[in-house]
């Protein structure tokens, strides 16, 4: 038979094992959301500028090449 403290031992470092691994596992989800939403601010950014950018390169091909 196992000591009844000895359980109780076992089980609160059991839960502190668990609560920590939680805490890592939270602050991993938490900076690959950050990730995620800076890719989002990066791809909104070209979609809404991007057209511009291409664009003006265009032009500027054009008018390198005596185009324009």
């Amino acid at each position: 038979m196992s000591d009844p403290e000895q359980e109780v031992v076992e089980y609160k470092v059991r839960r502190a094992v668990g609560i920590n691994a939680l805490r890592k596992i939270g602050c991993i989800v938490a900076e690959e959301r950050q990730a995620d939403t800076a890719k989002a601010k990066v791809l909104s950014w070209s979609i809404r500028y991007g057209w511009i950018v291409v664009l003006g390169t265009a032009l500027l091909f054009a008018y390198a090449y005596g185009i324009i």
